[in-house]
């Protein structure tokens, strides 16, 4: 049997190597397309805006109760729903505390 030089080796060892991190690496971008193809809904980017800061440093006074609760929970449940992507009739708020 006739006798393999080292540099084959070496060169057959690297090449290897490169092509299983080829394949690697379609296999990744492959399955992130079919991962991707299954979402519903596209992501949404949302842009944060800034809260606008009083001219004054006092704050004003914070009313004790809600005057329309039963809107103000409506308009919470509602953003709940959104948010976990449920029906707004399986949310069930025990209670609403300010912070």
């Amino acid at each position: 049997m006739p006798e393999v030089s080292g540099v084959f080796v070496v060169c057959m060892g690297m090449g290897t190597v490169f092509v299983g991190l080829i394949a690697i690496i379609l296999l990744i971008k492959l399955m992130s397309i079919l991962i991707g193809m299954n979402k519903n809904e596209p992501e949404k980017t949302v842009i944060p805006t800034p809260a606008p800061v009083p001219a004054t440093p006092t704050a004003a006074p914070v009313p004790s109760e809600i005057p329309n609760r039963a809107e103000f929970v409506a308009a919470v449940s509602a953003a709940i729903a959104e948010d976990l992507g449920t029906d707004v009739s399986k949310i069930q708020i025990i209670s609403i505390k300010q912070i």
